[in-house]
């Protein structure tokens, strides 16, 4: 069973500090576009916005970044991250209590939280990979995931509930605070990180952080072809259902009348589904193999969010967007970590950190402009019109999955990114082929 599975108390620590932040966030999950509609009367266009323009200049923001994080100890990075999204996010209840909260002020906060959290994250896998075995790799992501899906399934509803009676800002306050807990369980970590590869001083110039080297996640991962294919099938089906909270929130709240608690249970309720998922996913890969659960699961998760675009008033429609979301949850959570997993077998140490970043911006990237887009769309022909477009769309991301079995490698010989001639082949092959 992975419950009763031990990693050492180094991964316990680390687990812990992801769940309190998890559950944090998942408290103000949907904060921003429900202060935008609550506290500012933020429109469709506006709403959608603040979710495409914020992690838009927050991946410009982590780019500059990647190679930074690459060449630094992983720990004292994710502690200063988890400060700077405690202190950013803190600006928030202080001027809406003030009466100086802004629409600007929401769009800034939420560009240097996905910056944040896009560094967090890619010093984090690399830290997660030198800190547990290989084989325990996936048991480690499916903790993740099932942490992150139960901190969903609990935090909304509580949010709304202390929404209603406190106001819009006070799951930010509770978000910001999980943060700075995070940062002091990561510092309690015993033990010293494993030194990177090359420790430069950014002010030579021999430095790591230079042109190259902010591209060299995109050349690896462009340069596989099954994780090229894994990264643009996910930048798409991401994109698009991210694509649909902001289009919901408006559809929701706006025009079929649901109050907060109803719109907070709508996603939470389903996130159980991500218990299911995570569970099984090391079961399924030892059963069926990873490139069942690419090709299957990958295109299950994909097919079910059309259904939004047919959600009606009251119960019937409540129950339409827990089925639907249910659906897309459970494959979601049973995909993720294979995929999070098969991702740093298939990445030298040396480009873990570049290579997370790299995805992560381009993910990113993605959400912001589908997210614009629909918005866009919204305004002009309605939320629901905007919806049926993102399901429809959806429906053509298996075509991106790999179509071969995906086998893992072991790890490149350590080189600099500053000297790309020195890069080794993995098993006998060129960089650019498997």
């Amino acid at each position: 069973m992975i419950a009763r599975r031990s990693l050492g108390r180094r991964f316990g620590w680390l687990w812990a500090a992801y769940a309190v932040s998890a559950y944090g966030s998942g408290l103000g999950f949907g904060a921003f576009p429900l202060i935008a509609v609550l506290a500012l009367h933020a429109g469709p266009a506006e709403v959608s916005a603040l979710s495409a323009v914020g992690p838009a200049v927050g991946a410009l923001i982590a780019l500059p970044l990647a190679p930074w994080v690459e060449f630094r100890r992983k720990r004292p990075v994710m502690i200063a991250m988890d400060l700077a999204r405690f202190g950013v996010m803190a600006t928030i209840p202080v001027a809406y209590a003030f009466g100086r909260l802004s629409f600007v002020q929401l769009l800034v906060v939420s560009a240097v939280v996905a910056a944040a959290k896009i560094a967090f994250n890619a010093a984090s896998g690399a830290y997660l990979k030198a800190l547990v075995k290989p084989d325990d790799l996936l048991v480690a992501n499916a903790r993740f995931e099932s942490t992150n899906w139960s901190s969903i399934a609990v935090g909304p509803p509580l949010g709304g509930a202390a929404i209603g009676l406190f106001g819009p800002v006070v799951t930010v306050v509770a978000d910001a605070v999980s943060y700075l807990l995070s940062a002091l369980g990561i510092a309690a970590i015993r033990g010293r990180d494993e030194a990177p590869e090359t420790e430069v001083p950014l002010t030579t110039d021999k430095s790591p952080v230079r042109a190259g080297a902010l591209l060299d996640g995109w050349r690896h991962i462009l340069g596989e072809p099954d994780l090229r294919a894994l990264y643009l099938n996910n930048m798409l089906v991401s994109g698009l259902i991210m694509a649909t909270e902001p289009l919901l929130a408006v559809l929701l709240l706006r025009q079929l009348g649901f109050p907060p608690w109803q719109y907070a249970l709508a996603f939470a309720a389903p996130c159980f589904g991500g218990l299911i998922g995570s569970r099984l996913a090391r079961r399924v890969v030892a059963r069926y193999g990873r490139h069942a659960v690419f090709r299957t699961v990958g295109t299950l998760r994909a097919i079910w969010l059309i259904g939004l675009a047919f959600v009606r008033p009251g119960v019937v429609g409540l129950v339409t967007v827990i089925v639907v979301e249910l659906a897309i949850i459970i494959n979601m959570s049973l995909y993720t970590p294979v995929l999070a997993t098969y991702r740093l077998e298939r990445t030298p140490k040396h480009l873990v950190a570049r290579t997370l970043s790299a995805w992560s911006i381009g993910q990113q990237a993605s959400i912001a402009a589908l997210t614009a887009l629909g918005g866009l769309l919204a305004d002009a022909t309605g939320p629901r019109t905007a919806l049926t477009v993102a399901g429809l769309l959806i429906l053509t991301s298996p075509l991106l999955l790999p179509r071969r079995h995906p086998t893992p490698v072991d790890d490149r010989e350590p080189a600099t990114s500053s000297d790309p001639d020195a890069r080794q082949p993995i098993q006998g092959t060129t960089p650019a082929q498997p």
